[in-house]
């Protein structure tokens, strides 16, 4: 008996992003499908950007994870548009980065306070952070540098 749409969900939401490991796949909003298509189990994945370096990672990762839990036949169908965005990020995603000392994306594209003590005296220092998704800010009342996920 093949496993609900619901259950293979269930199964992506478990996968780490492997470039920021405290939120999941589902979480960034990058699966933006999952249909059975015959016998298939079809995956629709939408890179952050189409030059992501960890996408065959990720697809690695979401191959590894069907098949541990029984799927043969899994075909992964990239989706380049629409683009992502981190709109489609989820809000326990957003979250987990502020809990994580990320700032999650703002908006008004810069973040509105420091995840690490609550500031809203930020500053940015670099709009390039250690991943392309990221800038590098800096919290000028506890002196952190933190990390900012841009908004795309």
């Amino acid at each position: 008996m093949r496993p609900s749409v619901e259950q293979i969900w269930d199964w992506l939401d478990t996968i780490p992003d492997p470039e920021i490991p405290v939120i999941t796949l589902t979480d960034l909003g990058i699966i933006r499908d999952v249909a059975w298509e015959d016998n298939s189990c079809v995956v629709t994945v939408t890179p952050t950007y189409s030059g992501c370096p960890a996408t065959s990672i990720i697809n690695l990762e979401i191959e590894t994870a069907l098949r541990g839990h029984g799927l043969e036949d899994i075909r992964l169908k990239r989706q380049l548009s629409p683009a992502w965005t981190t709109d489609w990020m989820t809000q326990r995603g957003r979250e987990k980065l502020e809990n994580y000392g990320i700032a999650p994306p703002q908006p008004a594209g810069g973040p509105d306070k420091c995840p690490n003590c609550a500031s809203s005296n930020v500053e940015k220092l670099s709009q390039f952070g250690s991943t392309p998704c990221k800038a590098q800010w800096r919290c000028k009342d506890c002196l952190e540098p933190f990390d900012y996920f841009k908004c795309i």
